[in-house]
């Protein structure tokens, strides 16, 4: 359902998705793999942060929930921060060579891609 309730005065925040308090939401449980190839992707990206580079990561085949735990792990070992968008994980600064590794680790196919 598009465009749900979303806050509730009684029960606070809403899920836009069940209608459920956050608390007690449904859709939470039903997380599911994204679809990807079976391939871990690496690439450096300046586009647009005035020359600052952010390491890309794309392909984890891990749910929501998951991903977002991994991505704490995966700024912790680089030393910096970052953020999820889309699924995709944002490192600041240039760490493909030791992603690389710690990927390859996890017994994942990684590859690098772009420039």
């Amino acid at each position: 359902m598009s465009g749900g309730l979303v806050y509730d005065s009684g029960a606070g925040r809403m899920c836009p998705h069940c209608e459920r308090p956050l608390s007690a939401c449904v859709c939470k449980s039903t997380e599911s793999l994204p679809d990807t190839d079976g391939v871990v992707r690496l690439r450096l990206d300046t586009k647009g942060r005035k020359g600052k580079g952010v390491t890309l990561i794309t392909g984890i085949p891990l749910t929501p929930s998951e991903l977002k735990a991994f991505a704490k792990k995966l700024k912790k070992k680089c030393g910096s921060g970052g953020s999820i968008k889309d699924g995709t994980v944002e490192i600041q600064g240039d760490h493909v060579a030791l992603l690389m590794t710690e990927l390859g680790k996890q017994g994942w196919t990684v590859r690098r891609s772009g420039g």
